[in-house]
C-alpha cells in the first residue's frame, strides 16, 4: 500500500495530465458527432480485427476435430451409395435390401505411420478389430486407391501400400476395360506400373487406370491413376504402361478401409470351384 502511495505522489503530475486528456476526450467525441463517427469507426476496425484473430486461432485449433469428422461423413456417404449394393433381380421382384445386401462398407481412418522410401513400404492407421476393421480390406483415400490391410490389433492395423513391391491390383483401362496387374517397381513414389494389357489393345497417355472389380478386395471402377507412358518392346505381346498415381503418399492424412460382407461367401465359392 506505502509502495503504491508514493508512485502516486512521485507521479501526480503525469497521473493529472492523463485523467485531464481522458476527460478532454470524452467531451470532444461525445459533443461532435465527426469526431465520435471516427473513433467508433476505429474501434470497431480494431475490435473485429481481435475477433478475426481469435476466430482464425479457434478454427485453427479444430481442424483436427472438423477433419476427422469430414473423413466419416465421407465413409458414410460412400457407404450409402448405389454401387455399395447388391441388387438381386429375378422374374418377379427386385430385392434392394439395405441391411442384407449390402455389399461395401467403408470406414474411416488416419494413417499415423507411412513410408515410401523403402522397397516394403506400410501404413500404420488409427484403427483396428475394435472399429471392425479385418485383414485384407481394401484402403482408399478421396483421390484413389492406397493399399490393403495387412495386420490387426484391438486399435490399429497396418496397411501394405501401393509403394510395395509385394503387392498386386487387379487394375483395367477405363475406356477399354482391358485389365492386368499394377505393380510398383520400387523407384520413384509417383509412378507404378500396368502389366498384361494385351499388345491389341488401345492405350493412350492420359487414360484413367481404376480397380477391376475382379477380387473381393476393392469395387470396381475406383481410381489408382492415369496412363504416362506406353511401352511395347520388339517381341512382346504385352505392353508396359507407365501410371501415374492419383494419390500423393507423401500427402496422406485420412483414409476409407471397405469392408465386404459377403467376401467369404464369394472366396468360398473360387476356392471351391479352383478345387473341382
Amino acid at each position: 500500500m506505502r509502495s503504491i502511495i508514493r508512485f502516486i505522489i512521485k507521479n501526480h503530475f503525469t497521473i493529472l495530465f492523463i485523467l485531464i486528456e481522458l476527460i478532454s476526450l470524452l467531451f470532444v467525441f461525445n459533443y461532435n458527432s465527426y469526431q465520435r463517427s471516427v473513433f467508433l469507426s476505429s474501434s470497431n476496425h480494431v475490435t473485429g480485427g481481435l475477433y478475426e484473430s481469435y476466430s482464425n486461432s479457434t478454427e485453427y485449433l479444430m481442424l483436427k476435430q472438423i477433419n476427422n469428422e469430414l473423413a466419416q461423413e465421407n465413409a458414410y456417404l460412400r457407404s450409402r451409395l448405389p454401387e455399395s449394393f447388391k441388387a438381386s433381380r429375378d422374374y418377379f421382384n427386385l430385392v434392394f435390401d439395405s441391411l442384407s445386401q449390402q455389399e461395401y462398407i467403408y470406414r474411416a481412418a488416419k494413417v499415423i505411420n507411412n513410408s515410401t522410401n523403402k522397397r516394403l513400404n506400410y501404413l500404420t492407421l488409427n484403427k483396428g478389430r475394435n472399429h471392425g476393421l479385418e485383414a485384407e480390406m481394401g484402403v482408399i483415400s478421396s483421390k484413389g486407391v492406397v493399399g490393403i490391410v495387412k495386420n490387426i490389433s484391438d486399435n490399429y492395423s497396418t496397411v501394405i501400400s501401393i509403394l510395395n513391391t509385394r503387392l498386386k491390383i487387379s487394375a483395367k483401362l477405363k475406356s477399354s476395360g482391358y485389365f492386368g496387374a499394377l505393380e510398383w517397381n520400387g523407384g520413384n513414389y509417383q509412378f507404378a506400373h500396368l502389366k498384361e494389357i494385351p499388345r491389341h489393345a488401345n492405350v493412350n497417355v492420359g487414360d484413367l487406370v481404376v480397380t477391376s472389380g475382379y477380387s473381393s478386395i476393392f469395387p470396381s471402377d475406383i481410381l489408382i491413376g492415369h496412363v504416362e507412358e506406353v511401352n511395347l518392346n520388339q517381341g512382346e505381346s504385352f505392353y508396359d504402361i507407365k501410371v501415374k498415381l492419383s494419390v500423393d503418399f507423401k500427402n496422406l492424412s485420412y483414409v476409407e478401409v471397405i469392408g465386404h460382407p459377403l467376401k467369404k461367401e464369394q472366396v468360398e465359392l473360387e476356392q471351391e470351384t479352383e478345387n473341382d
